[in-house]
Order: structure tokens, then C-alpha cells, then sequence
């Protein structure tokens, strides 16, 4: 080869180890910047969650209303204030039904004067029949006589019946009207607390006809029966049993669960059209005395434990990709390696092989640059 070919490989060759030596030096890519997760041991739990929001819920909630129509004269009710089973929260005016029953009563008396006036004539007659019975016998009395004397108590006797009927009667007038003037009282069906009014001392209340939703006057509860009731996908039922431990979500009590314990599986499955079937759940907080300050009516998540495993390998359940695999951190690039999985939940999944504690995996799967083969700079290391 002449010297002139070998120089300019030379020179050709220099180019090259000098595009080669910017390539890798000033323009080289940065590392990218990923946040790690250093596999651990620790408690993994198999869990069901709700489908949708559940419900708070109240065991004893009513809807009060008096039964008949008239003006409020009596309310002892105001939102917030606790009251005792079968005390009177409100009356409307009784005045009419006063009156009735007065009629009613006075009627009765009458009625019942006449049936004691029947009554002692009937027992007249009676002995004046059996006096006259024994003197037929001795054959003093004709058959004649004695059949006139009979027919004449046997007609005394009809009317002494007839006026205890009548009494009879009357008394259930005076029942009714006895019932009808304790609609116009609305009394606490249990011990509780009032949660709304609609009414005012004064105005007309009117009763709620059947199929006709008219607001209720008095809305009260029992706060020491409280519970959550959720909707659960149907293809999680068979897993359910009554007893399991729950972890309850409020929105008013952010980043904080409740323990609870699964009370009740609906034994049948909602169908809704436009939304998944579901089996309606049932928890109460186990601590009944803090659960008083939740409010019915709010919405609430819960999460039933199934299984509960205690110092495993895990690892953050947002680390894992799809086809069970992970991206391991070594000698500064990402490696994607194949996992076999356990128990699992919305945090942590359990992992039975393909790591070993100490393992570094990285959790910053939501970029679209973090994939295997790239170069990163962990920046931090999460160890819980």
C-alpha cells in the first residue's frame, strides 16, 4: 500500500475516534431520572373493594309525619336535639276531636244506662219466670200463664242484649275517637337524635297520602347504629363471608381507614340496568362510640381483607408492568425481568420469585423514555 492510501487511513481513522469521543462525551444522553423502590418484606393483603361509592348508613332512621292534617300547636323538635323513645315532638290542634269523643263518651254513658235499665228488667222477669215455673209444678199455674210469663222474660232478655250491644257500640265510637285524637301526636319511635324540621309552630302540616311523596315534618336517627353499606361486583360474592375485617375510606377523614367488620352479604344479586351487577355489603366500625360522628348519608369506600400474609417480598403495586414483569435497576440501566406473583392489592404485591431483598426496581413507569435498556440516575429511594 502507498504511503499516500495509508496516510489518509490514518487521517480517516482519526475522524472517526474523534466523532466517536464527542459522540460519547458532550453529546452523550443524559441518564434519566427515575425513582426506585428497594424490595423489602412486609405484610401483603388479598382484597376486595366496591364497585362505586358505598353509602353511611343509620340501622334506625325515621321519616315522621302526624297522620291527619291540622295546625302545629305543640313542637318540642329542633334539629340536633336528642330525645327519648316515646316522647312528644309535635301535636296539631285537637279541638274537633275533643269534642267527638266527648260526644262519643257522653253517648256511652247513656247507652250503657239503658243496657243496666234492660238488664235489671230481664233479671225481674227471670224470677218472676222461675217463681212461676215452680207453681206449674205444684199445679197452681196454668200452662197458659206460664208460657205469657216465659215469653215475656225471653223478650226482656232480647232487649237486655240487645242494649249490651249497643254499649258495645258505642265504646268502640269512643275508641275511635280515642285513636283518632293520638294521630294528631308525632312521638319518638326510639331514642335518637333530630336531624331536620320542616315545620314551624303555628303552620299546617298535612299528611302524606299513599304514593304521594310528601316531605316528612320531623326526620330523626339512631347515631349509635351506624354502618357503611357498599356495592361489591358480583364475580367477588363467592369470596365473601361475614366476619372478615374491613377497612372503611370517609372523603371528610383524607389519607385515614376505619376497621370494621363485614356484618352482612345481601343474599341476592341487584340488577340495574346500565350498571354492573352487584351484591350489596354491609360493615360496622369496630369502634361503635367514634362512629357516632359520621354522618349518614356521606359516601364511603371499603375494603374487604381476604387473606393477610406477613413478612413476604413485595413490592409496590404501580412497579409492576403488564405480563408480570419489572424493570430492575443494574449498573445504572434498566433490565426487565419476569416476576411470579402472590397475594396482592391496590398497594403491594406479593412476589414468590424472580427477586431478592435488596433489589432496586424502578417505580417511574408513567414516562414514556423509562424503558429496559436505558441508562437512569435514581434521584430517590422509596423503602416503605
Amino acid at each position: 500500500m502507498s504511503s499516500k492510501w495509508r496516510n489518509r487511513i490514518i487521517v480517516l481513522a482519526i475522524i472517526i475516534a474523534i466523532i466517536l469521543l464527542i459522540r460519547f462525551t458532550i453529546f452523550k444522553p443524559k441518564p434519566v431520572e427515575v425513582s426506585a423502590y428497594r424490595v423489602a418484606r412486609g405484610k401483603v393483603e388479598q382484597t376486595v373493594t366496591n364497585s362505586k361509592a358505598g353509602t353511611v348508613k343509620a340501622r334506625k332512621r325515621a321519616n315522621l309525619s302526624s297522620d291527619i292534617g291540622g295546625r302545629v300547636v305543640y313542637l318540642d323538635a329542633h334539629e340536633g336535639k336528642r330525645v327519648k323513645k316515646g316522647q312528644l315532638l309535635l301535636k296539631v290542634d285537637d279541638s274537633e276531636l275533643k269534642a267527638s269523643l266527648g260526644l262519643a263518651e257522653r253517648a256511652f254513658e247513656s247507652a250503657t244506662a239503658t243496657m243496666k235499665e234492660a238488664c235489671v228488667a230481664a233479671d225481674l222477669t227471670k224470677k218472676e219466670f222461675d217463681r212461676n215455673k215452680l207453681l206449674h209444678q205444684q199445679g197452681i199455674v196454668s200452662d197458659a200463664i206460664l208460657d205469657q210469663v216465659s215469653n215475656q222474660y225471653e223478650v226482656a232478655r232480647a232487649r237486655c242484649e240487645a242494649a249490651r250491644a249497643d254499649a258495645s257500640r258505642v265504646r268502640a265510637n269512643v275508641d275511635v275517637s280515642k285513636a283518632a285524637l293520638l294521630k294528631t301526636e308525632v312521638r319518638a319511635p326510639f331514642n335518637g337524635i333530630v336531624v331536620q324540621v320542616t315545620t314551624e309552630l303555628g303552620e299546617f302540616v298535612t299528611p302524606s297520602p299513599p304514593g304521594v311523596p310528601i316531605p316528612p315534618v320531623i326526620d330523626m336517627l339512631d347515631e349509635t347504629g351506624i354502618y357503611v353499606e357498599a356495592p361489591i361486583d358480583e364475580t367477588d360474592a363467592a369470596k365473601l363471608r361475614t366476619g372478615l375485617p374491613v377497612r372503611v375510606s370517609l372523603d371528610p377523614y383524607p389519607d385515614k381507614t376505619f376497621p370494621a367488620t363485614l356484618t352482612r352479604i345481601a343474599p341476592f344479586v341487584r340488577d340495574v340496568e346500565g350498571q354492573n351487577r352487584t351484591v350489596d355489603a354491609e360493615c360496622e366500625f369496630n369502634d361503635r362510640e367514634f362512629s357516632r360522628k359520621f354522618l349518614p348519608g356521606a359516601s364511603a369506600d371499603i375494603e374487604i381483607i381476604l387473606t393477610s400474609r406477613e413478612n413476604v417480598l413485595r413490592i409496590p403495586a404501580y412497579a409492576l408492568m403488564e405480563g408480570s414483569r419489572v424493570l430492575i435497576i443494574e449498573q445504572n440501566k434498566l433490565v426487565a425481568r419476569d416476576v411470579k406473583t402472590g397475594l396482592r392489592n391496590w398497594d403491594y404485591v406479593e412476589i414468590t420469585e424472580g427477586l431478592k431483598e435488596g433489589d432496586l426496581i424502578t417505580t417511574s413507569l408513567e414516562r414514556a423514555e423509562v424503558k429496559e435498556g436505558v441508562e437512569v440516575k435514581v434521584t430517590e429511594v422509596i423503602n416503605k
